[in-house]
C-alpha cells in the first residue's frame, strides 16, 4: 500500500497494464463527448480552464510540447455560451471613403443583411440595364428611319459614348453593399482561432493594396478590409502558442486589443494604399490563451504578462502522471480517443493497448510514472493503426505496435543510428579492450535517442609557470562547462596528487552537434583520473551520471535510451546512478545484451571502470586517503572495505 495526498490507492500490478479494465478492443471503451472531459492527466489545468471560461479570464499555459495546451484551449471554446455570438459588417462611408463604418449584429443576421443589399443592388442594376437597352434601341431606330445611311455609323458611335458615360455616372452596387467581415452563422460553439505564428496583418487585420487607386476602376476601401485573428475570435478564444515569437510591436497591439475589447483595422504595409484606410474600432472581445515553453516567458511583453497575472491564470503543464490503476485506465481511454479521432484506423485489441502502456512508462523517463506527452504517444497509435490497416487486419495488435515502434523512430533516433555506424567504421569508440584516459560516456539527443559519447583525457606539463589549467573541447555549452569545472575540483582534492603543475586536456570525440548538460561529469572524472594515474579503463564499460563536488553520483535524464544505445554499440556493461535504477525500462531485445550496475559515488565508478595491475594499489591509496581541510573523508566512507 502507498499513501498519496491522504488517499489510499492500490499499487498497480505489472501484469494488469490496462488498470483492471475488461475489453476486447477499444471499441468497447466509452469516450466522453465533451473535449474538456477527454483531457488526460491535467486535472488542475482542467479545473482552471472551467473557472476561466465561466469568468472570462485569460490563461497562460507553460510546459513541454504535446501535453495538451491547444486541446485545453479548444475545450475552453466549447464551454463558452454560443448565444452571445455576433456578426460584424463593414460599410462604405460616403463622407470619408478611407474611414469605413462598422456595424455589429446578432450571429446569422449579417448574411441576411448582405443578401438583402445584393438583391436590392441587383434590382437596380436590372432596371438600369433595361433603361439603357431601351434608350439604345430608340436611338438606333430613330437613326435608321430618319437619318441618312452615311450618318448611321455616327449614331452607333453616339450610342457607345452614351454607354461609356452611363458607366461612370451610374452608382455602383459595390459601394452600397456592405461586406460581412466576421460571420458566426451556423456555429454551434464559440469561435476558436489559432493565431500561432501569425504575422501582424493576419493577427490584427489588414487592408489589401489597390493597384487601381483612381479613374473609376478602384475597389471601394471597405471591400478591401480583412479581419484579423483577434476579430474572428470575438466572443470566443484566441490561442497563440510560442508567444515569444510575436514581435514586440504586435504584442503591444495585442495588449491594446485585450484592454479595449475593440481594435481598428488599418493597412500593415506603409507603402500600400491600404495604409490610408482606417476603420472604426472593430469588436474583439475574446479570451486570450497563450502557450509556450519555459523560455516563452522571457520573450513576452512585460505588460502583457502582467495583464494575465492580474486578470487571469498561469498554468504549468506536467509531462507525466503517477502510475496508478486509475491513470492506466485513462491511458486506455486515450488510445480509444485517438482511434475515434482519426477515424481511419482499426480499433486496438487488449495486447496492443498493453504495448502502448509499456511505451507510456518508458517515455515518462521516471519510475512510477506515465508520460503525458500524448501527442507523441498518439503518433505511435496512428502509425500502429496504419500498419494494421495496410495488412487488412480487423484489429490493431501488439505486433503492429512493435512494428510501428521500429518504423516511427524520431529524426534524432535515426541520426544517432547513423552516427553509431559511422563511429564504428572509423573506430571513434571502442567496445572491448582497455585504454588509458579514454571512457565511453553516454548522452541523449532530442529527448528519446541515446548515443555513445567517447571522452578522451590527456595530462601534460603546465604551460603556465603559475598553475595548470583544464581545457575542454567539443562544442561544450554552459552546463557542460560547469560540469568540467566541478570535476576539476574533485580531481584536485581527491587524487592525492598535486596537479598544479599539470594541464588537463579533455576532448569530447565527434560531438559535432555539441554537448549540453552535466550527465557526462562522471565520465569526465574517470577519464582524467585514468590519465593522471596511468591506469587503463575497461572499454567494454560505458557510464552516465552527474557528479557533485563531493563525489556523489547524482541522477540524470534519459537513462533508458542511453542504456539501449550502449547495447546497440556492443558495450556489455553500463554504470548508472543508483537513484535512476527505477527509471530503467529497456526493450526486451536489449535485456540479455547489457549488464546494468548502479553506483552511488565516484569510488564505485572507479572500482568497476578501471582495470590493469595498478588498479588495486590505486584503490587502496584512495581508501587510505585521509581527509580534506574540512575533515570529511569522502573516499574513506564511500569505498567498501
Amino acid at each position: 500500500m502507498i499513501i498519496v495526498s491522504d488517499e489510499t490507492k492500490m499499487e498497480p500490478r505489472q501484469d494488469d497494464l490496462c488498470g483492471g479494465l475488461e475489453f476486447k478492443s477499444t471499441a468497447d471503451i466509452e469516450v466522453p463527448t465533451r473535449l474538456i472531459d477527454q483531457v488526460i492527466g491535467q486535472e488542475h489545468a482542467v479545473e482552471v480552464i472551467k473557472k476561466a471560461a465561466s469568468q472570462r479570464r485569460h490563461v497562460m499555459m507553460i510546459g513541454t510540447p504535446g501535453t495538451g495546451k491547444s486541446m485545453l484551449a479548444k475545450a475552453m471554446a466549447e464551454l463558452l455560451p454560443k448565444e452571445e455570438l455576433q456578426d460584424v459588417l463593414i460599410y462604405h462611408n460616403p463622407e470619408d471613403s478611407n474611414n469605413p463604418k462598422v456595424r455589429v449584429v446578432p450571429a446569422g443576421k449579417g448574411k441576411q443583411i448582405v443578401n438583402a443589399h445584393k438583391m436590392e443592388a441587383q434590382k437596380n442594376a436590372q432596371l438600369r440595364n433595361l433603361i439603357i437597352v431601351v434608350a439604345m434601341l430608340a436611338i438606333l431606330g430613330f437613326a435608321w428611319f430618319y437619318l441618312p445611311r452615311e450618318t448611321f455609323m455616327w449614331a452607333i458611335i453616339a450610342v457607345l459614348l452614351l454607354l461609356l458615360i452611363l458607366r461612370y455616372v451610374t452608382p455602383k452596387e459595390t459601394i452600397i453593399t456592405p461586406k460581412l467581415l466576421v460571420s458566426n452563422q451556423g456555429k454551434t460553439t464559440a469561435p476558436f482561432v489559432d493565431a500561432t505564428g501569425a504575422h501582424a496583418g493576419a493577427l490584427l487585420g489588414d487592408v489589401r493594396h489597390d493597384p487601381f487607386q483612381s479613374g473609376g476602376l478602384e475597389t471601394p476601401s471597405h471591400d478591401r478590409v480583412e479581419a484579423g485573428a483577434i476579430h474572428k475570435a470575438h466572443k470566443g478564444v484566441l490561442f497563440i502558442d510560442e508567444i515569444n515569437t510575436l514581435r514586440m510591436e504586435s504584442q503591444q497591439h495585442l495588449l491594446t486589443a485585450v484592454q479595449e475589447g475593440k481594435f481598428a483595422i488599418t493597412g500593415q504595409s506603409e507603402r500600400s494604399s491600404g495604409a490610408m484606410v482606417k476603420t472604426d474600432a472593430v469588436p474583439c472581445d475574446f479570451i486570450m490563451v497563450l502557450a509556450g515553453n519555459l523560455d516563452a516567458m522571457e520573450g513576452m511583453h512585460p505588460a502583457l504578462r502582467s495583464r494575465i497575472k492580474g486578470y487571469g491564470y498561469e498554468l504549468f503543464m506536467t509531462d507525466s502522471m503517477e502510475d496508478t490503476m486509475e491513470n492506466r485506465r485513462k491511458v486506455v481511454r486515450f488510445v480509444a480517443q485517438e482511434v475515434m479521432r482519426d477515424g481511419k484506423i482499426p480499433h486496438f485489441d487488449h495486447s496492443a493497448v498493453e504495448e502502448i502502456m509499456r511505451e507510456s512508462m518508458r517515455r515518462a523517463g521516471r519510475k512510477g510514472h506515465l508520460t503525458l506527452k500524448l501527442r507523441d504517444l498518439g503518433g505511435l497509435v496512428r502509425v500502429s493503426g496504419d500498419i494494421a490497416r495496410s495488412e487488412g487486419a480487423a484489429l490493431t495488435t501488439a505486433d503492429h505496435v512493435l512494428k510501428a515502434k521500429r518504423i516511427s523512430r524520431s529524426v534524432e533516433q535515426q541520426l544517432t543510428d547513423n552516427y553509431l555506424d559511422r563511429r564504428k567504421d572509423y573506430r571513434l569508440f571502442q567496445a572491448a579492450g582497455e585504454e588509458v584516459g579514454r571512457v565511453n560516456g553516454l548522452a541523449v539527443m532530442g529527448g528519446d535517442a541515446g548515443v555513445v559519447l567517447p571522452i578522451v583525457a590527456e595530462v601534460t606539463p603546465a604551460m603556465s609557470k603559475s598553475e595548470g589549467h583544464v581545457y575542454a573541447t567539443g562544442k561544450l555549452q554552459e552546463i557542460a562547462k560547469e560540469a568540467v569545472q566541478n570535476v576539476s575540483a574533485i580531481i584536485k582534492k581527491f587524487t592525492g596528487q598535486d596537479i598544479t603543475g599539470m594541464d588537463v586536456h579533455i576532448q569530447f570525440v565527434g560531438t559535432y552537434e555539441g554537448v549540453e548538460g552535466d550527465s557526462a561529469s562522471v565520465s569526465i572524472a574517470t577519464a582524467v583520473i585514468s590519465a593522471i594515474s596511468q591506469i587503463p579503463v575497461d572499454q567494454s564499460v560505458a557510464m552516465t551520471g552527474s557528479l557533485s563536488v563531493r563525489g556523489d553520483v547524482l541522477p540524470i535524464g534519459g537513462v533508458t535510451y542511453k542504456i539501449e544505445a550502449a547495447a546497440l554499440a556492443g558495450i556489455s556493461t553500463v554504470l548508472i546512478p543508483k537513484s535512476n535504477l527505477g527509471d530503467v525500462l529497456i526493450e526486451d531485445m536489449y535485456k540479455d545484451r547489457v549488464k546494468i550496475i548502479p553506483v552511488t559515488n565516484i569510488s564505485e565508478v572507479l572500482e568497476h571502470a578501471l582495470t590493469g595491475k595498478k588498479k588495486e594499489s590505486f584503490i587502496d591509496k584512495i581508501r587510505n586517503f585521509s581527509v580534506d581541510k574540512m575533515g570529511i573523508g569522502i573516499f574513506d566512507k564511500a569505498l567498501p572495505h
